[in-house]
């Protein structure tokens, strides 16, 4: 479990507050929890301009804006492909900005993007078990 900070006191607009306590109903999470997701993506959105998040709560993603793929699955296309910037931007749709906007989002966020990698794997894997005629991509 992840360390705690000591407790902030914040004070928020009407509205701020209302969106937040709509948005912790219709989750059925604490306005903490929802407060601490949205200052978690908001402080890594201005970190890295271009990097959004999506997916229900139980599995935020971070994704590059414009490219509709994300952030790990632009690392495993690196990967795939050697490592090689240049040869990623060649043989796909990717803009270099983008390419390297995952590329330095992952390097902060290493295990994070290592673990979506490593999920991908195991569906993959799990798929194949159940249906044994399925095969992945060489």
């Amino acid at each position: 479990m992840p360390r705690r900070s000591s407790p902030t006191t914040v004070r928020l607009s009407q509205s701020a507050d209302e969106l937040i306590a709509a948005e912790a109903k219709r989750t059925r999470r604490s306005k903490s929890a929802i407060l601490q997701a949205v200052a978690d993506e908001g402080i890594r959105q201005r970190a890295f301009p271009g990097i959004g998040f999506r997916g229900d709560d139980a599995r935020r993603r971070a994704w590059v804006v414009g490219s509709g793929l994300d952030v790990w699955e632009i690392v495993l296309a690196v990967r795939d492909l050697g490592g090689s910037v240049e040869r990623t931007v060649a043989e796909t749709d990717l803009e270099e900005r983008q390419v390297r906007l995952a590329l330095s989002y992952a390097a902060r966020f290493a295990g994070e993007v290592d673990e979506e990698i490593a999920e991908n794997e195991r569906v993959a894997l799990q798929y194949a078990e159940r249906f044994p005629t399925f095969h992945t991509p060489a």
